[in-house]
């Protein structure tokens, strides 16, 4: 997903954690099939379950789709496959 300018001001010390250049633009990072920005967590039932590390500073693209939703889905699904970078 791109990170337009803004975003990347406003995730600071984390933007080149979960996002990279590809030619002169910027895109979330990729990991294992989920954004980078994603860790993983134990629930206090044992489930398996993610949280965002830069929830408050994410950017443009996440605040407009609802977490979880099927447009989230759907760029998960398209951008999963893509390098790591």
């Amino acid at each position: 997903m791109r990170v337009e300018g803004d975003d990347w001001s406003r995730l600071g010390d984390d933007a080149e954690r979960v996002a990279h250049f590809m030619g002169n633009r910027a895109y979330l990072r990729m990991a294992e099939g989920r954004c980078a920005a994603l860790a993983e967590r134990r629930a206090e039932d044992g489930a398996r379950e993610w949280w965002c590390t830069i929830y408050e500073k994410r950017p443009r693209v996440c605040r407009d789709l609802g977490r979880g939703s099927p447009e989230c889905e759907a760029e998960r699904e398209l951008k999963g496959g893509r390098a790591a970078g």
